[in-house]
């Protein structure tokens, strides 16, 4: 327990937030997308205040063909052809949202997808919007971590270091694990998954685990 010093009152160790390094700024993604994601794990990605530690991530490049931006730009992922630094938001197979950190120079068009947070803020919000009181299962995944943290296809396109988003950086050391990325039909032996070693919200385990 922690004693608040103003009132001498106890505060429950659940209520504890875990401390946030420095803010992270555009200039955090102008660089390879094989370097930011792997440097995203342990990160702190909020959402108007509401969020977690980013646990699991997956890369693509515009290079392979799993990428979306493969095939050069469309309306739905023009964003991944401008500047690193942005939010690009598309619906999986029509169902549930998913968010990536655009990255690299303007057209490389690479981004990071963010699959799984451990999560940390606003748990009282997350456990509205999912239904469920269950703390592994808020996040685990790219569809459930939009869905708690209330991203839409409006989160779009916005920069990643100013309002409603903000990301802080990792607030101490941590051990990083890589695999194959989940649910692909092409480039599918690509080791682009990378995880918090040992994690248990990551949204399926590492085989290193």
């Amino acid at each position: 327990m922690v004693r608040n010093p103003k009132s001498a009152s106890v505060i429950p160790p659940h209520l504890i937030l875990p401390p946030l390094g420095k803010p992270l700024k555009r200039g955090f993604f102008d660089r390879s997308v094989l370097e930011v994601a792997p440097d995203l794990i342990g990160t702190t990605m909020l959402v108007n205040g509401v969020g977690g530690i980013i646990v699991e991530v997956e890369a693509y490049h515009h290079s392979e063909p799993a990428a979306h931006s493969f095939r050069g730009p469309t309306p739905r992922n023009r964003i991944m052809f401008g500047p690193p630094g942005f939010t690009y938001v598309y619906r999986s197979y029509g169902i549930h949202w998913c968010v990536n950190f655009v990255c690299e120079k303007a057209g490389s068009a690479s981004a990071v997808l963010i699959r799984a947070l451990q999560p940390t803020h606003g748990m009282a919000a997350m456990r509205r919007r999912r239904g469920l009181e269950d703390e592994r299962s808020l996040c685990s995944g790219p569809g459930k971590l939009c869905e708690a943290l209330g991203i839409t296809i409006k989160h779009s396109e916005l920069p990643l270091d100013a309002p409603p988003f903000a990301l802080h950086a990792r607030a101490g050391k941590v051990d990083v694990v890589a695999g194959i990325r989940i649910g692909l039909t092409k480039a599918v032996d690509l080791p682009w998954r990378y995880g918090l070693k040992g994690s248990r919200f990551v949204s399926k385990p590492f085989p290193a685990d």
